[in-house]
């Protein structure tokens, strides 16, 4: 699950830009695909949720949530932009 990597790496990179120039990027991971995630990729639920806890992502959402909770996501989104207004 290549997928994972990615998502660790650019949770690292993003740590450290938020460390040395101060700035805040939110970080989703979307696993929407059942087959990938379900059948082939259990064994890596669990890095995917040591990414969460160690901040690398500041949220996963699975399945339905990605259509559910984009509302909410985007609402955050906006409030953050009219707080640097």
């Amino acid at each position: 699950m290549q997928r994972s990597f990615e998502t660790l790496l650019d949770g690292m990179e993003i740590e450290e830009l938020r460390k040395n120039e101060g700035i805040d990027v939110k970080h989703y991971l979307m696993a929407d695909a059942h087959y990938t995630w379900w059948k082939s990729g259990k064994p890596y639920l669990c890095r995917m949720f040591d990414m969460l806890h160690m901040g690398y992502a500041d949220e996963i959402l699975f399945g339905r949530e990605v259509v559910e909770e984009m509302p909410r996501i985007v609402s955050e989104w906006v409030e953050i932009l009219n707080s640097r207004k």
